[in-house]
This record gives C-alpha cells, sequence and structure tokens, in this order.
C-alpha cells in the first residue's frame, strides 16, 4: 500500500480539509484521526494541546504516513513548531485566513471566528499584525459551535442562536469579509448564509491547504504515480455516526479507535 497522507483534528472538523486535499490529489491515499473525545482543543491549555498532538501524530506516523496536515488551528497555533522540530515528516498547518480576507476588504472590517486557543496564539497575532496594518479585526470566540457540530446539530435552533449573537456585533461594524478561524466552521457555511448579507466574504483555509499539501509533496518527490482507487480510513475514539455522515463514498471505511 503506498503511504498515506495523515490528517488529524480535535474531531470531525477537519474533514473540511480532507474533502478539499481529497479533490486536489484525487490518488493519495489519507488516514484521518479525529479525537473527538477530547474536542474541543480552543478549550485546553498548551500543554495540554501539545501533548494530543505528539500522541495523533505518533498514532499517523506508526501508519505509515509520509507528510501531515495538522487540521486544527488550534493545534497549529500551539503544537506545530515543535512537531516539525521533533518529527522528521513534512507538517502542514492551518491557520486563519487573514491574509486573503486583508486584500479582500472593501471595508477594512474584517470578522474572525474562532476558538480561544486559536485567538489567543502568539501566532493568530503575529499573522494579524503582518497582513492587516491598517485594517480593523474583529475576534469573536465561537464558545459552543464545536460542540453543536460534533453532536451533529449543524442545523439546530440552538447554533443559530448562537451565530446570530456572536455575529450581530461584527455585522454592527460592518465588516463585509469573514474568516472561519476553525476547521470545524465551514460544515457552518449554510447556515451562515442565511444569517449574514450576501454582501459578506465568507473565507476558510481548506484549498489553501490543499494546495501547499500539493505543493510540498511534488518539491519532495512524494506525489503519488497510483492510478487505482484512493484509499481512505478514518478514526475516532467517539461515537462513528456523525464522522460517517461526512465523510461517505467508495474506499471509505471509518472506524472506532480507543486511543
Amino acid at each position: 500500500m503506498l503511504a498515506p497522507i495523515g490528517i488529524f483534528d480535535s474531531g470531525v472538523g477537519g474533514t473540511s480539509i480532507w474533502k478539499e486535499v481529497v479533490k486536489m490529489l484525487p490518488h493519495e491515499n489519507t488516514i484521518y484521526l479525529a479525537d473527538s473525545a477530547n474536542a474541543p482543543y480552543g478549550e485546553k491549555s498548551k500543554e495540554e494541546i501539545l501533548q494530543l498532538s505528539i500522541k495523533n501524530t505518533e498514532f499517523l506516523l506508526k501508519q505509515g504516513c509520509k507528510l501531515i496536515i495538522v487540521a486544527c488551528n488550534t493545534a497549529t497555533t500551539n503544537a506545530i513548531d515543535y512537531l516539525r522540530a521533533h518529527y522528521s515528516v513534512p507538517f502542514i498547518g492551518i491557520e486563519p485566513a487573514i491574509k486573503p480576507a486583508a486584500l479582500h476588504t472593501k471595508t477594512k472590517k474584517v470578522g474572525v471566528l474562532a476558538t480561544k486557543g486559536t485567538l489567543s496564539s502568539s501566532l493568530f497575532h503575529n499573522t494579524s499584525k503582518l497582513f492587516a496594518e491598517g485594517i480593523t479585526v474583529l475576534e469573536q470566540e465561537g464558545k459552543g459551535l464545536v460542540e453543536l457540530i460534533e453532536a451533529g446539530k449543524t442545523d439546530s435552533r440552538e447554533m443559530r442562536t448562537l451565530l446570530t449573537k456572536f455575529l450581530n456585533p461584527m455585522l454592527d461594524q460592518e465588516i463585509d469579509c469573514l474568516v472561519l478561524g476553525c476547521t470545524h466552521y465551514p460544515y457552518l457555511i449554510p447556515v451562515l448564509k442565511e444569517i449574514i448579507p450576501a454582501n459578506i466574504t465568507i473565507i476558510d483555509s481548506g484549498e489553501a491547504v490543499a494546495r501547499q499539501t500539493k505543493a510540498v509533496l511534488g518539491n519532495l518527490g512524494l506525489l503519488s504515480e497510483n492510478q487505482q482507487p484512493s484509499v481512505h480510513q478514518f478514526y475516532t475514539n467517539k461515537e462513528v455516526s456523525v464522522l460517517k455522515s461526512l465523510v461517505g463514498g467508495p474506499n471509505v471505511e471509518v472506524s472506532y479507535l480507543d486511543f
């Protein structure tokens, strides 16, 4: 079996990244690890996030992964420097798409919906400082959103109530871009489009991560030459039904794993 791309997240949210990767790299095998029993990472300490990221990484390396995507904004901002320093495989990280939002905005006001762990990280603040000069960045912690998505309640009244509460202050400030700073949040786009005006551009990192993954594999000579259908293995340490509902398709297997 050809060496797969490894992907891990605090839960099912990183499947939004996985979908973009598979779209761009249809001949690559993948292994996805959903640490849903410990979701959300955004509420944990830096040390807890680091230890969970190490555990996830070592599991994927045991499966022979040739590259690992840290498909979690919070894990990227708190752990990826350590992972790159201590393991030999390449790592692709996720961070809020401040740069494209800064380039796109006309009102010079950008909203960022993210977890506490991402918003409080030095990487997020450095990125904002680097790319958002002269732009007002309105930050909002999406407390409770990940838990609802993990419970399969994306299209619930409770979700709409939370999103309306989080977004109204940003709308009052006339943002014209909304950055989704958590890989779970792209699953909220249908609901978000019902709540926010059509002129507000919703930006996430999925396609950019897929492009970067392809570029890194290409530069290292690790792109698959396989012409057979790719194989995708998903593991979760919680109920498998929500994960299955998001990633169904041919050559996809979803399993419970106690890790």
